[in-house]
This record gives structure tokens, sequence and C-alpha cells, in this order.
């Protein structure tokens, strides 16, 4: 098969999103599968625009046996949500027409959020008259709604009217958790085409390693108990849960909570946490250094708002599971995180908000090692039995054959 990729994130930039859409691309040509991918140029999470793009408009380039198609779109992802917003609308369509330079396609495949991106890759499928997939990696947008970020009727109903089409003319719509799912089927979409397939993690690059390395000492930690956040700083993480427990146990010895990443919300997380001496910041690091950063943590942190009323199973989860390392979640109880957790046995869910509950969470973890290491060993046990990137993928890629042979069989029965 050739399959289309349009997505509005793509390596050298950082981020979920980003590490995911590659590595399914790099598997399905590791499969046989031909991929081809349109995407902007680097701007999410990267400092500066790399010098190889400067002052060009469109590009091509080669990635792991992968044609990539660059256009440039309106940079919004350092304004305000309102920029950001209008961004994602106002980029769709310079997707949709880069995509015009692809040729021979069978299948188009796109995720959401951004949700425009759903007009895009509909009107690219219609181009070249076959399907097209969608990867829903957020509920948008009630996750916005939810969180506050969104009240304004109108606005509301214009994203719920495209949610609606994007879910009705999709072939196939994959959604990482049940719960999604059935969100996804009570928003429009037909059950027969809702396919549950989890994110994955690369259980070879992310593996178990000595907390005491390089990355420690880099880091200016020595002997203490190291609480690690790494990832996005958004507003929907609510990372203020993690600055109240760390104010809660300031008086703890050898306990430091260590925050790594960048985000809207950092500055705001790094003026809450003023004074404290527990607390510490690192920027945003680099893929390969990634397992490096977890294997220094003796306990990784998972927050989100109790906003947060969509079921989300964070990707940072399944990483630190790979990683051998106990989950300090502080969530909404009722999603589905919280439940994979508990059958996995990999860690502890606080109630989202809850500064108390996980304040108590991590001193049963520094005081309880034993108990810990059995959290560590259950979450990468049930990594690689569940979260297999090759696993994974290999759904995906079931999902797109069965979408292209029910179009071609629409298309003779026409």
């Amino acid at each position: 098969m050739h399959i289309l990729f349009l997505t509005n994130y793509w390596p050298p930039e950082i981020g979920a999103s980003s590490h995911l859409t590659f590595e399914m691309g790099e598997s399905l040509v590791q499969f046989g599968h031909r991929v081809t991918v349109v995407t902007g140029f680097p701007s999410y999470n990267v400092l500066a625009l790399p010098s190889q793009y400067r002052g060009q408009w469109l590009s091509e380039e080669e990635s792991a046996g992968m044609r990539v198609l660059r256009v440039s779109v309106p940079n919004t992802s350092r304004g305000s949500k309102l920029k950001r917003g209008v961004g994602h609308l106002t980029g769709a369509p310079f997707y949709a027409l880069r995509a015009l330079s692809a040729r021979d396609v069978d299948l188009v495949y796109t995720i959401s959020p951004p949700l425009p991106m759903a007009l895009a890759a509909w009107a690219t499928a219609r181009r070249f008259r076959v399907p097209y997939c969608l990867g829903v990696q957020d509920l948008f947008p009630q996750s916005a709604i939810d969180l506050g970020f969104m009240s304004n009727r109108a606005v509301i109903r214009s994203f719920e009217i495209m949610e609606r089409f994007a879910y009705r003319t999709a072939g196939a719509v994959t959604v990482h958790s049940i719960g999604n799912r059935e969100h996804v089927i009570s928003k429009g979409g037909n059950p027969e085409r809702v396919h549950v397939v989890p994110n994955w993690v690369d259980t070879e690059f992310i593996q178990p390693g000595n907390p005491m390395n390089a990355f420690r000492q880099t880091a200016g930690l020595n002997g203490e108990f190291v609480v690690l956040f790494a990832g996005t700083m958004g507003w929907s993480q609510g990372l203020g849960v993690a600055v109240e427990a760390a104010r809660r146990l300031a008086a703890e010895p050898g306990l430091a909570f260590l925050l790594v990443g960048d985000g809207a919300d950092r500055a705001n997380v790094e003026s809450m946490s003023s004074g404290l001496p527990n607390v510490r910041f690192l920027p945003m690091q680099p893929k390969e250094r990634y397992p490096s950063v977890l294997a220094a943590a003796d306990a990784c942190l998972v927050t989100l708002r109790p906003e947060v009323a969509t079921p989300v199973v964070p990707s940072k989860l399944l990483t630190i599971m790979a990683a051998g390392r106990p989950v300090l979640a502080s969530m909404p109880l009722a999603g589905d995180a919280p439940r994979l957790i508990e059958e996995s046995g990999a860690g502890i869910a606080c109630q989202a908000g809850d500064a108390r509950s996980l304040a108590d969470a991590v001193l049963y973890l520094k005081k309880n090692r034993d108990a810990g290491a059995a959290m560590a060993k259950n979450g990468r046990r049930f990594a690689e039995q569940h979260f297999s990137r090759e696993a994974c993928v290999r759904g995906f890629e079931r999902v797109f054959r069965e979408n292209a042979a029910r179009q071609q069989r629409g298309n003779h029965d026409t």
C-alpha cells in the first residue's frame, strides 16, 4: 500500500505526536509499504528553525525510507490559544494543496487534534478517490470545553459540526482506549468503523536503566529520591498539584521534584514553585536522551487537571511503564488511565488536584522501595506484553488494509 500521512507534527519537533507518527511510518516502511508524509516546517518545541529550512516555502526530503513533503504554514505554536486555533484552521488547506504532489495513493491518514486536519485529509482522499483514516489522540472539542478554553456557543457548535463530519466521513477512526471509542460513537462515529488500537511505546528504545547515570549527575542530583515529570507542561497537565505536593514535603530530607520540559504553562508552574528548595526545572530534552532522563528517576509523575473529563491515556504513562519506573498519577479516577494503572499494578493513582494524597503517595514510595520496585517490574512487563511498537502498528496496518479493501469494493460496485 501507498499511505499518505498528513500531520501537523513531525521530527525534529519534540513531542508524543511527532514521535508516534514517525515511528508508525518507519514501521510501515519496514512492513513493506510506501509512506509519503505531508507536514510543515519544524516549530513545535523547536527553539529555532533549522538552517536547512530557512527561507523556503516548500521542501522535499527522505527520512527512514519515507518521502517527506514540507510546506510553510502559519506558525502559531507559541501564540495564544486563539492564535493557535486560527493557525490550525488556516494551515489545513496548505497541507491539502501540498498533498497534490503525491501519486498513486491508496489511503490517507491524519491525527486529531488539530481537528481541521480531518478536513484536509477528507479533501485529499476525495482527490485521490481513496479512503482516509482518522487517528484520534485527544477528544476535541470536548477536552477544550472541559478545561474552560472554549465557552462561546457558536464556536463550540462549529467544532462539534466539524467533529461529526470527520467521524462520519472517515473510512475508519482509531482511538487508544475503550472510553475514547464510546465518546466517538456518541458523536456520530459508526461503531463498525471505530477501532481501539492503543498507542505504543518502543520497548527496545525505552528500557530500565541505572538511576545513577550521567543525566542525574548533570541535573545536580545525588542521593535524593527523585520524582520526575518529563514532557509538555500545558494547561491540561495541571502541574500545580505537583508543586503543592512538593510544598507539603518541603521539610522532607533527600527528596527532589524534577520537572523537565516546556509548554504554555511552564512559566506559571515556575512562578508557583518559587522558593521551594525541592523543585528543580530543566528544559525539554532531545528524544535520544529521554531514556536516561526516565532512568534517573525513582518515581515518575503523570498529571491531569480535575476538569479533564474525557478518557485520556497519556503517552507518557506508557513510556514510564516501559522504563521500569513506578507511576505516580494525579488524574480523574473515572478515566481509562487509572484503570490501566490498577490493571497493570504499575503505580499509584490519586484523585486529580488532591495534593495531600499525591504527597502521601510520594512518601510511601520513598519509604517503601521494595513496593516501588515491584510496581516498576509490573509496568515493564505489562508494556512489553500489550504496548510493543510492532504489535500496535500491526493493528493500524490491519485497519488500513480493511479500509482500503472496502473502498476498492465500493469503487467496483459503482
